[in-house]
C-alpha cells in the first residue's frame, strides 16, 4: 500500500512539473508572431496554408453551398490555426536545434511530426489498437457467457452475476479509446473534451465495478447504494470540465485517485480470496503501476513520434488482452461455483 501511495504521489508531481513547462513554447514571442502572421497572410515562407485562404467575409458568392455554411467556416478557421501552429512550431524547433537548445512543449504538448492528418500518429495508432483489443476482448467474453457457458434452466440467463456490468464496461472502454484516437488525430476543443470526459467516465465506472465485484454485491438495491455517490461525483466532474473549466491538474488528481484506488482494491481482493486467476490480476495491476512511470518520466518524442505518453498507450495493449482473459476466467470460476451450489 505504501508503494502505491508513493507511486500516486510521483504521478501527481510528474504532471504538476509537466504543467509548469506546458507553455514554454507557445509563450515564445517569435512563435506567437509567426502564428499571427500566418493566420493573417495564410503562409509561412514558401508554405501556403490552404485552410487560411479566405475569411468569413470574402467567401465567393458562386462557391459551393457548404462553403458558405458557418460550421464549414468555423472548421476552416480551426484547421487554419492548427496548421499555422504546427508549421511555426516546427520552424522554431529547427531554429532551437541549430542553437543547441532542447525541445519544449507548445500548448502543453511536445513537438510531434505529423503524418497526413495525424497530429500525434503513434498515440493515435496505439489508441486504435487498444480499441481493437477491447473489442476483441469484449466479443470473446460475450461469446463465452452467451454460448459456451451453461445458462440458468428457467430464465436462460447467465449464472455469472456480473455479466451485464462487464458488457457496459466493454462499451465504455471502446468509447474512451475511440475518442482517444480521434483526439490524438486532430486536437480541437471538442475532441479534447470528449476524450477527457470519456476517460473519466470509464475510470469512474471501472472503480464502481471493482467495488461491486470485490465485495460481491449482487442485489440491485445494494449496487445502487454503492454506485450512487461515485456516479454523482463523476457526473459532476465531467460537467465541471465541459461547462466550467477544463482544469488539467484537478482532473489528473481525480483520475489518479480513482485509478490507484481500483488497482489497490483488485490486488488486495485477489490475495485475500485466493482467486484461481489472481496471478493474471496481479500481473495487470503491476503492469499498470509500472506503465504509470511513463507518465511521470516525460520526455520529448524520439524521431518526432514516440514520447512517453504514446509508449504508455503501447504498454496498455498487452495488459488489455490479459485483463479480458481474467474477466473470462472469473466468469468461468463463478459459473462453476454457482452450478455446484444448485446441484
Amino acid at each position: 500500500m505504501r508503494t502505491t501511495g508513493w507511486l500516486s504521489l510521483l504521478v501527481l508531481l510528474g504532471f504538476l512539473a509537466a504543467s509548469l513547462d506546458a507553455s514554454a513554447g507557445d509563450a515564445d514571442p517569435l512563435y506567437r508572431a509567426c502564428v499571427a502572421q500566418c493566420e493573417e497572410t495564410g503562409s509561412i515562407g514558401d508554405i501556403s496554408m490552404r485552410h487560411c485562404q479566405f475569411s468569413d467575409s470574402d467567401v465567393p458568392i458562386n462557391s459551393s453551398w457548404y462553403m458558405q455554411e458557418p460550421i464549414y467556416l468555423q472548421w476552416k478557421q480551426l484547421n487554419c490555426r492548427s496548421d499555422c501552429r504546427y508549421h511555426c512550431m516546427m520552424q522554431r524547433e529547427n531554429e532551437r536545434e541549430k542553437l543547441g537548445l532542447k525541445p519544449v512543449k507548445y500548448h502543453g504538448k511536445w513537438p510531434f511530426k505529423r503524418v497526413s492528418v495525424f497530429q500525434e500518429p503513434a498515440s493515435a495508432i496505439f489508441s486504435a489498437v487498444n480499441l481493437l483489443a477491447h473489442f476483441i476482448g469484449w466479443l470473446s467474453f460475450f461469446l463465452l457467457v452467451s454460448y459456451k457457458l451453461p445458462l440458468r434452466p428457467q430464465s436462460k440467463r447467465t449464472y455469472y452475476e456480473f455479466t451485464g456490468l462487464w458488457h457496459i464496461y466493454g462499451l465504455l472502454s471502446m468509447n474512451a479509446w475511440f475518442w482517444s484516437a480521434i483526439f490524438h488525430t486532430r486536437d480541437f476543443d471538442l475532441t479534447e473534451k470528449l476524450d477527457y470526459s470519456s476517460a473519466v467516465a470509464l475510470l469512474g465506472y471501472s472503480f464502481i465495478l471493482s467495488l461491486l465485484r470485490t465485495f460481491n454485491v449482487k442485489d440491485e438495491a445494494s449496487r445502487v447504494m454503492f454506485s450512487a455517490p461515485i456516479l454523482a461525483f463523476v457526473t459532476t466532474h465531467i460537467l465541471y470540465l465541459n461547462f466550467y473549466e477544463l482544469d488539467y491538474g484537478w482532473n489528473m488528481m481525480v483520475c489518479v485517485t480513482m485509478g490507484v484506488g481500483q488497482l489497490l482494491v483488485w490486488a488486495i481482493w485477489a490475495g485475500v480470496t485466493h482467486h484461481p486467476s489472481r496471478f493474471k490480476l496481479w500481473t495487470v495491476v503491476f503492469g499498470m503501476a509500472l506503465s504509470m512511470l511513463l507518465e511521470v518520466y516525460d520526455f520529448p518524442p524520439h524521431y518526432g513520434y514516440f514520447d512517453a505518453h504514446s509508449l504508455w498507450h503501447l504498454a496498455t495493449i498487452p495488459l488489455t488482452w490479459l485483463w479480458w482473459s481474467f474477466i473470462k476466467s472469473d466468469a468461468e470460476f463463478r459459473t462453476q461455483v454457482l452450478m455446484r451450489k444448485v446441484k
